[in-house]
């Protein structure tokens, strides 16, 4: 299971930072993946770690605004979300991947967490 966490009301220009826990598997051997869904749109990707927290990669509409990390000794990801815009108004979700190999993974998905931005 994942457990996200740290959404709520925060005014353009500011920042919030998610968490997202996960529970019940072993959390380093899954890549985290932030996504979100605004009202009346689909769901898009935000930003990606890979399991060790190597490489990170992020949408380039919230590119040098976001940024994600891990702490896999808390079991623990986050989005740290800065110069928050009003388009950034969605519920938040995570996401762990973990290949097993044949095209085939595995995966599991946070509750997610709404994110409000008001002018």
């Amino acid at each position: 299971q994942l457990q996200a966490s740290g959404g709520g009301l925060a005014q353009a220009g500011g920042s919030l930072r998610l968490s997202c826990e996960g529970f019940g598997f072993r959390f380093d051997d899954y890549a985290i993946g932030w996504f979100r869904q605004a009202p009346g749109k689909e769901r898009e990707g935000v930003s990606v770690i890979t399991k060790g927290g190597e490489l990170t990669h992020s949408a380039d509409s919230v590119k040098g605004r976001f940024s994600v990390s891990r702490d896999n000794a808390k079991n623990t990801a986050y989005l740290q979300m800065k110069n928050l815009k009003i388009e950034d108004t969605a519920v938040y979700y995570c996401n762990a991947e973990r290949r097993v190999g044949g095209g085939e993974s595995v995966d599991y998905w946070g509750q997610g967490t709404l994110v409000t931005v008001s002018s």
